[in-house]
């Protein structure tokens, strides 16, 4: 068997909140909790566990996560960002505030979610699509 990636956990205050939110965006939905955790799978089998944090932690790490989607599925999830009227970029140091990037031919924008991950969906793998 081939290495691949599974799981991870995302530490948040809310895990109902922030997995409610990511599923939105992504066009997901949340999966049934499982002890603390409740889970957003995406298209090819990777879950994102959402567990809250120790109540005595006041700020949690942002993490970056990054997500290939389709033209359509951008189209979709930047309506979301803009009904939610979120600030976002067009590149990771936050420059182009509320604008998009076409890098690689593709489109591609930055945000943050409700425990201040930065979030970045991508239409074109960065360097191109391979052949």
């Amino acid at each position: 068997m081939s290495v691949q990636f599974d799981h991870t956990i995302v530490g948040c205050h809310d895990n109902r909140v922030s997995a409610e939110f990511w599923a939105d965006i992504l066009g997901s939905e949340t999966g049934t909790p499982w002890g603390p955790f409740i889970p957003v799978r995406t298209a090819n089998g990777v879950t994102f566990d959402f567990a809250n944090v120790p109540p005595n932690i006041t700020e949690i790490q942002p993490q970056h996560y990054a997500f290939l989607i389709s033209e359509a599925e951008f189209d979709t999830a930047y309506a979301k960002i803009q009904r939610y009227r979120l600030e976002h970029w067009a590149d990771p140091q936050q420059r182009g505030v509320n604008t998009i990037n076409h890098n690689d031919g593709g489109r591609g924008v930055y945000f943050k979610d409700p425990a201040g991950h930065f979030l970045e969906l991508i239409t074109v793998p960065y360097g191109g699509w391979r052949e």
